[in-house]
């Protein structure tokens, strides 16, 4: 890890196309999202019911939870559809060449 926590998650052309794919990064279970060119990352584990967000529907800024249907806004990490109502956490994504970076605190 560098000084300004930056960590190196994958290699930018693994992303996935208008899609969400989860990962671990410095032991983190977290979901990669790309909606268009942007890229965005939050924890993986749904805040309501102990579901993988990569297992669930990415639509627009929105992912949805397979377990019970809740969503999420991707670029915040807020809630955006009961049955959930704690965010979840996201994390800066900086793409520098050929690799994508999460800002790890």
């Amino acid at each position: 890890m560098s000084q300004d926590n930056w960590v190196d998650a994958l290699a930018a052309e693994d992303l996935p196309s208008d899609d969400v794919m989860g990962l671990v990064v410095a032991g983190r279970d977290i979901a990669i999202y790309t909606v268009g060119a942007a890229v965005y990352a939050t924890d993986n584990i749904c805040t309501h019911g102990q579901a993988r967000l990569c297992d669930g529907f990415l639509e627009g800024h929105e992912i949805e939870c397979p377990l019970h249907q809740g969503k999420f806004d991707v670029r915040s990490g807020q809630p955006t559809c009961e049955p959930v109502s704690e965010a979840l956490r996201s994390y800066p994504v900086k793409v520098e060449g050929r690799r994508v970076y999460l800002r790890i605190d």
